[in-house]
């Protein structure tokens, strides 16, 4: 009878452990649990929601316009921030009036009502980097402010997929 409960704890145990080490590399490599902490991206993400973001979104492809994405802030290189990708590599992007140009044409913005009326720019994107804004454009500490401007592609975490909780819904 010993010997079969120790086998039983054995292989609860083996289970255990092989189920932490699974979460774990899931965790570091495809997926990235997260909490926002700001408004910065209101109405689209709520300061309190927790998501989930895809690591291996960018593995074979490229970061796009208004993908939502979570990387290094440039200016301490250790902070995460959760930001939608407006500039990209080679782009020059500019505010005034209310609008954001794109190499000289305005941005079409279907996901914010948001305006702000700072004025910024011109700024080239360097090849390799991106400009993030906040949807919340006029409570959001982001490219338009920090030191360094731009994100570089290997600072970029992930894409934001999914906000779990409070309420569960795509993110886009």
């Amino acid at each position: 009878m010993n010997k079969k409960l120790l086998r039983e704890a054995a292989i609860n145990i083996g289970i255990i452990a092989a189920a932490l080490l699974f979460g774990m590399l899931l965790n570091k490599y495809m997926i990235a649990n997260a909490q926002v902490p700001t408004s910065s991206m209101e109405t689209t993400v709520m300061a309190g929601d927790r998501i989930l973001v895809n690591r291996l979104s960018y593995l074979f492809g490229e970061p796009e316009r208004g993908d939502i994405v979570t990387f290094i802030y440039p200016d301490d290189g250790e902070t995460l921030y959760l930001k939608r990708i407006l500039g990209l590599p080679g782009e020059t992007i500019e505010g005034k009036g209310g609008t954001i140009y794109i190499d000289g044409e305005p941005l079409e913005q279907d996901y914010t009502d948001e305006v702000s009326y700072d004025r910024f720019g011109p700024f080239q994107v360097p090849e390799g980097a991106y400009f993030m804004m906040g949807d919340n454009r006029n409570d959001s500490w982001d490219s338009r402010y920090w030191e360094h401007k731009f994100v570089k592609k290997e600072d970029i975490i992930g894409k934001a997929a999914v906000s779990y909780f409070p309420h569960p819904r795509f993110l886009k």
